[in-house]
């Protein structure tokens, strides 16, 4: 078989065969079955070792068969830690190119696994077929999990070749335990969170694709009745869907919008066999510094590039002289932080802090245009979403954006019970502004980066302020800056490493101070 053909050859009959056994002669305490699996179907045939990070398991897709199936055990043991509660898992590898995949699981509250799970996901991911049973019973009893509750457990997956069949291990993990899987085909990584917070919380959305749509899409729709196109800006949107799931998505999200609310014009979203990421997406905007191929040139028109899975965006335009102006995680983070305050001081309330975080690979310019002139604290903490996330709860509106374009705005009960109360009960300058703020609320996934609500979070401060991309790229001047890729061993321990150094000179938590000059080491 070529790789493709191995990943189509999913044998139905196989599963449907395993499946039964599992329903009539497996009693429900026996973890007879989830060797049985392992040997019929997903075999562990590699000794490479694979590590759970922030990201979860990223690599080459043959190699991950194995250790989606185990995640699917794991989802399950989570989901019953958890009282029963729904768990996600997600297959994709993002911004990597098409011939990797990753899984990640998804906590019940949509944000990402516990980090002390991290280890217990890699101890798992990482033993033989022969200790697989041996080792899944440790962790229940390591977990104290009650194996009598009912499991629930969502699934999603990108557009890659690969990603069906590693879906089906992933349903099969869950089946393994007496889980109940429910698969979603093609999603959005964003999507696949939002689902798992709305299983768990009924008053965040509903748990559907079209759910997701009429809650941000909804939102931005009430928010432009209120603001009318003024200024430099125009509702006019190139956008770059990165031959992935995001473009395709993004056909359904233009389908609910009249030209003058957003006119998008989609490309890159996935035909004529274009390959995911190559060329396109907000990795290679971001890195490379240069246009996504397949579209227009046209000076000054505004441009937003995914990623594959959905989960990043960056901007960019042309200028006349066809010279590339990247605007990334920093300025979204910025503008968004900007308007926000904004809203507050017409809501006329001191009892609400917000805050920024970053990481030590924001750009200096950014950080002292937060600190200087929007006047707003930064905190910088380690690399990494999960740091970013947790840090950005301690606030009562916390944005955090890393530069590669992934982040949201976290908002906590409390901040939301003061700007319901001011729409409800406020004077009507502070009343309307509570409003507008409520609707931006609405159109956030709070859970994780989401390009989609940022891309409708950008565009309705945009247009609330009259800005176009160049007015928005003149409020700070970047300092130089370059992102390479370098390959090397250990690359683990050596990642770790180099990020502390930089988390270090940056001045750790709270500060930021230039890096001194390289040595020729």
């Amino acid at each position: 078989f070529s790789e493709r053909e191995w990943y189509e050859d999913i044998s139905v009959s196989k599963i449907k065969r395993l499946q039964k056994v599992t329903r009539i002669t497996m009693p429900p305490s026996s973890l007879r079955v989830v060797y049985a699996f392992a040997r019929e179907m997903h075999p562990k045939t590699t000794d490479v070792f694979i590590q759970y990070g922030t990201a979860g398991f990223r690599t080459k897709a043959i190699l991950l068969e194995h250790v989606v199936y185990r995640m699917g055990l794991l989802a399950v043991i989570r989901s019953r830690v958890k009282n029963g509660r729904t768990i996600g898992m997600m297959i994709t590898a993002s911004h990597n190119l098409e011939p990797d995949n990753g899984v990640k699981l998804v906590d019940p509250d949509g944000e990402m696994l516990e980090e002390e799970w991290e280890a217990i996901a890699t101890k798992l991911a990482n033993v033989s077929d022969n200790d697989l049973e041996a080792t899944t019973m440790e962790i229940i009893q390591e977990v104290q999990a009650d194996m009598t509750l009912k499991a629930s457990v969502f699934i999603g997956m990108d557009t890659r070749y690969t990603s069906p069949r590693l879906a089906a291990a992933a349903a099969n993990g869950v089946i393994a335990l007496k889980g109940t899987p429910k698969e979603f085909g093609i999603v959005t990584t964003p999507m696949l969170h939002f689902f798992v917070k709305c299983r768990n919380d009924n008053t965040y959305g509903t748990p559907t694709e079209e759910g997701y749509y009429e809650k941000i899409i909804g939102a931005y729709k009430n928010m432009r009745k209120s603001l009318p196109t003024i200024g430099e800006y125009s509702p006019c949107l190139y956008v770059d869907g990165a031959n992935g799931v995001g473009g395709k998505k993004l056909k359904n999200v233009k389908k609910n919008f009249d030209e003058d609310e957003l006119e998008l014009h989609l490309f890159n979203l996935g035909g004529s066999g274009e390959k995911l990421n190559l060329g396109c997406g907000a990795d290679h905007v971001k890195v490379t510094q240069t246009p996504a191929k397949g579209i227009p040139s046209t000076p000054y028109q505004r441009i937003a590039s995914l990623d594959g899975d959905g989960d990043r965006l960056v901007y960019y335009y042309t200028d006349d002289k066809d010279k590339m102006h990247l605007l990334d995680g920093d300025r979204i983070a910025t503008l968004l932080a900007s308007y926000i305050t904004e809203l507050l001081q017409r809501c006329k309330t001191t009892e609400i802090q917000l805050g920024i975080v970053q990481t030590a690979y924001a750009n200096g310019a950014s950080t002292k245009y937060i600190t200087e002139t929007l006047k707003i604290p930064v905190q910088c903490v380690k690399t990494g979403v999960k740091h970013l996330h947790s840090a950005a709860h301690k606030y009562d509106i916390g944005v955090y954006f890393e530069a590669n374009g992934h982040g949201t705005v976290l908002y906590s009960s409390k901040a939301k019970k003061v700007i319901g109360r001011i729409a409800q009960e406020g004077d009507p300058e502070p009343r309307e502004a509570a409003k507008l703020l409520m609707q931006f609320i609405e159109m956030t996934n709070e859970t994780v980066g989401d390009a989609i609500s940022d891309l409708l979070l950008v565009e309705t401060v945009l247009c609330a302020r009259g800005m176009s991309a160049l007015h928005w790229m003149q409020l700070y001047r970047d300092l130089p800056c370059r992102q390479l890729k370098v390959t090397v061993k250990k690359a683990d321990t050596l990642a770790a490493e180099v990020c502390q150094a930089v988390f270090d000179l940056a001045g750790g938590v709270g500060n930021r101070t230039e890096l001194p000059p390289a040595s020729d080491e």
